[in-house]
């Protein structure tokens, strides 16, 4: 397939005109591999290394160990499908979570053309391959109605769960993404009328909260759960409106998204697979 009419597709299926990007200004390292596209509006095409595409990749950041699984794979004329554009470790420091692309593994893709192509808001934002509608499908959440806006984007939903609690749910959430995910019990454990709200990322944010509350529901499931000084208003939020605040790291909450992708891309006769990572345990 012709990479032009691949990126056409995408930007056709899931851009909106309101939704807003800002990632390029913190790109200066890697400016040499960022196509104009990309330093124009932060989103969609980001390194223009490929003429033809004859397979994907879907990952959710550019570590080190998802471009080098590419390169390990010896392939040419592919495309990686990302959610983020750049990658995520707040092991390194609890101020600077996000960092950029390896640039000599850069310099190897653009040798083997291999683009890389970043839907940020737009994976967010409601659909069948959306974030947090396939989190909720992989807990078994009947999605009732998407809610959340943020820049242009629908970033999550609310839905029925068959738990009766919330420490059934966070035991099925665990189950779900493969490790344990945390529970800040800061309400009742009956889920009121079995409804939760599900916001993967970074979601754990005071405008998410009031939502939450507006809707009358008492569980919020997200990525992002540490308390810290970026989200402590958050947390005092779920305190004091009895709010339970379940997380399951960044990378976890939002890989569903990604994986729903290759039926996307398969659905174009397009072979695609996804590149399994590490989650970031101190997010939660």
């Amino acid at each position: 397939m012709k990479a032009c009419d691949l990126y056409n597709q995408l930007e056709n299926d899931f851009v909106k005109p309101e939704m807003k990007e800002d990632w390029y200004a913190n790109m200066a390292e890697i400016q040499e591999y960022v196509c104009d596209n990309f330093k124009q509006r932060s989103m969609g095409l980001l390194c223009d290394f490929a003429q033809e595409i004859n397979r994907v990749y879907t990952a959710v950041f550019p570590s080190d160990k998802v471009l080098m699984k590419i390169l390990e794979d010896n392939v040419c004329d592919a495309m990686l499908f990302l959610h983020h554009p750049m990658d995520w470790d707040l092991s390194k420091d609890l101020n600077t979570a996000f960092y950029v692309p390896n640039p000599k593994l850069l310099r190897q893709l653009r040798e083997s053309r291999v683009s890389l192509f970043n839907f940020h808001y737009p994976l967010d934002n409601y659909s069948n391959y959306s974030n947090s509608k396939a989190l909720a499908e992989a807990l078994g959440v009947i999605v009732e109605k998407p809610f959340a806006e943020f820049s242009g984007a629908l970033c999550g939903v609310i839905g029925i769960t068959h738990c009766s609690d919330v420490h059934e749910l966070n035991a099925k959430y665990s189950q779900a993404v493969g490790h344990e995910t945390k529970l800040y019990n800061y309400g009742e454990k009956i889920i009121f009328n079995n409804r939760v709200a599900i916001v993967a990322g970074g979601g754990n944010d005071t405008d998410v909260v009031h939502e939450v509350v507006k809707n009358g529901v008492n569980v919020l499931v997200s990525g992002l759960s540490l308390n810290n000084k970026y989200s402590s208003a958050a947390h005092e939020m779920e305190r004091e409106n009895g709010i339970n605040l379940l997380g399951g790291t960044h990378y976890s909450s939002e890989k569903f998204g990604c994986i729903a992708m290759c039926d996307y891309f398969k659905k174009l006769e397009l072979p695609c697979a996804f590149i399994s990572d590490s989650p970031c345990f101190e997010d939660l």
